[in-house]
């Protein structure tokens, strides 16, 4: 298990580019099996994710190269399909949470799919129903080995159905959108998740040839066609590291520069920020962070405790509470976390309370922040990071800590950002990876 050790206190100044976007990554690899023709991926994040997933398509014979960092091709022309009932596959796709969205696309190609019980983060239960209940309406059958915990799906031919989702799953209605664009007839998903990932995914289908109407909506109408062809697509800025480079500026009183942000498409993450007394000014596509050594937290108009909670597209993303909520832990004023979307994810609270946050804990769901305005800094300590989101928030409470702090079971990091450590040495941080 690797570490990071934390020298804290350190101020950074320059300049950052995000990363490609990992959620939209793993939904737009999945894709290259609608086609046999050649698809161009640019802008891939090179994280153990996106990386775990490349592998199990070329384990399963599609062929990937790689051109140059972050510019992947991929055929899917030769699909082994019997390479999902091995022992590899099952190893494989069952660290791999994002594993389950090559359903859609082999159900709808070759007429099925295995899967293993998902894997990926413990934060609580996350419901797959969504993504079967949705291909079943397509016409699959769907079976259940609750021995083995492996998940199939068969179908001679799909068929497009009107069907409204469940909840606004984002990886359920990629899914069901990819399966769906190869079915006959039309399909109309309602209560579609919108956040745009979905809206990459939609376009990048429309230029393999697929109909889709709706794109960016809650309402879409899928036409179903008989092949696709190849393309070339090129992946946005991950809009969570965004948010996570913001809160880095603020919790350590930084001058940093976010370059190529992809503004247009963070919807209210900046103003939510700004919702903290976080100061940033835009310029072009770069957001420039700082003035940040005291920031207010805003208050309703009757005076209240302000809530930041996580709500689906284009309400706030839940993968950005945790960071929010380690960032109010030194602002002046106090707010409520509500994090509605995940059971577990505020545990982590704890490690924070240890270094000297003052939050209460109220349940799974909501946790309140009283800010410290400074007065007292944060303390270093020995912690484990518990899932992506958890450990970057962890990692940026260590960075405006005093003294040094280690956190255990980076690799969970590691899955979200990649070469983190490097990246943010270069401006001035102390981390060092054991």
């Amino acid at each position: 298990m690797s570490t990071f050790t934390i020298e804290g206190g350190c101020k950074l100044k320059g300049e950052l580019e995000p990363q490609g976007a990992k959620n939209e990554a793993l939904q737009m690899i999945c894709a290259t099996l609608l086609t046999d023709q050649d698809v161009l991926i640019n802008n891939l994040p090179e994280i153990s994710d996106v990386l775990k997933l490349i592998e199990i398509l070329r384990s399963m014979g599609v062929q990937v190269d790689r051109m140059q960092k972050g510019i992947y091709r991929f055929n899917a022309a030769h699909v082994n399909i019997d390479f999902m009932k091995t022992v590899e596959y099952a190893k494989k796709a069952s660290s791999l949470r994002g594993s389950i969205m090559i359903i859609g696309p082999l159900l709808t190609r070759f007429g099925k799919g295995l899967i293993p019980q998902p894997g990926g983060d413990k934060i609580g239960r996350r419901r797959v129903d969504i993504h079967f209940i949705g291909l079943q309406k397509l016409g699959a059958t769907f079976k259940f080995d609750t021995d083995k915990q492996w998940y199939s799906v068969s179908a001679s031919k799909l068929k497009g159905c009107y069907m409204l989702l469940d909840e606004a799953s984002v990886t359920g209605t990629a899914n069901i959108l990819m399966a769906a664009v190869l079915a006959e007839g039309t399909t109309t998903i309602y209560n579609a998740a919108c956040e745009p990932y979905l809206q990459q995914l939609s376009k990048m289908l429309v230029s393999m040839g697929a109909k889709i109407s709706g794109i960016g909506s809650n309402l879409l109408t899928i036409e179903g066609v008989n092949s696709l062809k190849g393309c070339t697509h090129h992946i946005l800025p991950d809009m969570i590291e965004v948010g996570s480079f913001i809160g880095l500026a603020a919790m350590t009183d930084s001058d940093l520069t976010i370059k190529n942000a992809g503004v247009e498409h963070l919807g209210i993450i900046p103003n939510s920020f700004r919702q903290l007394g976080i100061k940033m000014e835009q310029k072009g596509d770069d957001l420039l962070i700082s003035g940040n050594r005291h920031y207010e937290i805003d208050t309703y108009i009757d005076g209240s405790i302000m809530t930041i909670s996580d709500a689906p597209w284009p309400g706030l993303t839940p993968d950005l509470l945790s960071v929010f909520l380690v960032v109010a832990t030194q602002a002046k004023g106090s707010v409520l976390v509500h994090q509605k979307m995940f059971e577990s994810r505020l545990f982590f609270v704890d490690k924070l309370i240890d270094m000297g946050a003052q939050i209460i804990l109220c349940d799974p769901h909501r946790a309140t922040v009283i800010g410290l305005d400074r007065n007292h800094s944060l303390r270093g300590t020995k912690m484990s990071s518990p899932d992506i989101r958890a450990g970057i928030a962890l990692l940026i409470a260590a960075m405006s800590a005093k003294g040094k702090s280690t956190i255990e079971n980076i690799e969970q990091i590691d899955r979200g950002y990649e070469s983190i450590d490097l990246r943010l040495n270069m401006l001035g941080a102390k981390i060092s990876r054991g």
